[in-house]
């Protein structure tokens, strides 16, 4: 198998790395049903066009993998896809097991910070479910907190590993949401895409007109509200301020870290990190079929610190 051909896979503990089971997923969640059609070569399928069906197979999948019995989330909000979610979580477990002897730290005592958790609270909730973690989950607008509080209330795995912060400044990131006493193993953030609404309207519709098929509009499939997908600066200015941010808290976190979309972004970030003084930058790409993408961690500690912070959380 060629380097390419590997990293167009999903990381091998995802359990989404097979074609789904709709008939499996349909008996963990029956409202899937109505929704399961047959391709042109006979195969199992849902139009991945319709947000409808795209969120009942997101309850599906929560469902079945995760033992979540409750999830929905308000019409026109982020409905992202499981898969690459997934994904980015366990390369997080790999980041920490780097650190850790190859010994992926598990339970109550990891703690992530989840920037811009939004409505659906999907890395929360995979995160908590497959490794553990305990989680703050933050988030700019009051529903989208309700809306994933609701979640976190309705399922008796999640009362105890997810809280929820509302952020309450839209020009902060981590301030007014880090309290004096927490310390974070890890942040993770999938930043704000656009850098305004036209742009990101103007792309979608060039997306849509790259696909065949008379079905095609230029609605989004996966919904999602201004601040999820558009902030000034885009993805680069965000990213940007959360790593200015994260000076303050630099003895208080192990792994800061964020999703980059686009590639191009990638010498603003390592600029603003170089001038900050991180010690320590990684890449880490991941892929979903013809989709490559990437998240950027960086840590301000120290080699002393390190074995600090792995003895003292990791190990007691």
């Amino acid at each position: 198998m060629s380097k390419k051909e590997h990293k167009l896979k999903l990381h091998p503990r995802n359990p989404h790395r097979s074609r789904y089971n709709f008939s499996l997923l349909a008996d963990s969640c029956p409202e899937l049903a109505p929704y399961i059609q047959l391709n042109q070569y006979g195969s199992q399928t849902i139009n991945f066009a319709d947000p409808a069906a795209v969120k009942v197979l997101n309850r599906a999948l929560l469902n079945h993998f995760y033992g979540v019995l409750f999830w929905d989330i308000p019409e026109g909000y982020l409905c992202p896809p499981i898969p690459g979610r997934a994904d980015y979580i366990h390369y997080l477990a790999d980041l920490l097991a780097n650190s850790n002897d190859g010994q992926i730290p598990r339970g109550r005592g990891i703690r992530a910070l989840d920037v811009g958790t939004g409505a659906n609270c999907v890395y929360p909730i995979i995160g908590s479910q497959e490794y553990g973690w305990q989680f703050v989950g933050s988030d700019a607008n009051p529903i989208a907190i309700n809306a994933a509080q609701a979640v976190v209330d309705a399922n008796a795995s999640l009362k105890k590993r997810i809280k929820l912060r509302l952020q309450n400044d839209q020009q902060s990131i981590f301030d007014g949401i880090w309290q004096s006493e927490d310390l974070f193993d890890v942040t993770l953030c999938n930043p704000p895409f656009h850098d305004s609404e036209a742009t990101m309207v103007s792309e979608n519709k060039r997306k849509w007109r790259g696909l065949k098929g008379d079905n095609h509009n230029s609605t989004l499939n996966f919904g999602g509200h201004a601040p999820e997908l558009w902030c000034e600066g885009g993805e680069a200015g965000f990213i940007t301020r959360m790593i200015k941010e994260s000076v303050h808290y630099k003895e208080r976190c192990f792994w800061f870290t964020s999703l980059v979309a686009r590639k191009e972004n990638l010498s603003a970030v390592y600029r603003a990190l170089q001038a900050v003084g991180a010690a320590q930058v990684k890449t880490i790409e991941m892929a979903q079929g013809q989709k490559v993408s990437r998240f950027v961690a960086w840590s301000f500690l120290e080699p002393a610190q390190i074995d600090f912070w792995r003895d003292t959380r990791w190990r007691k």
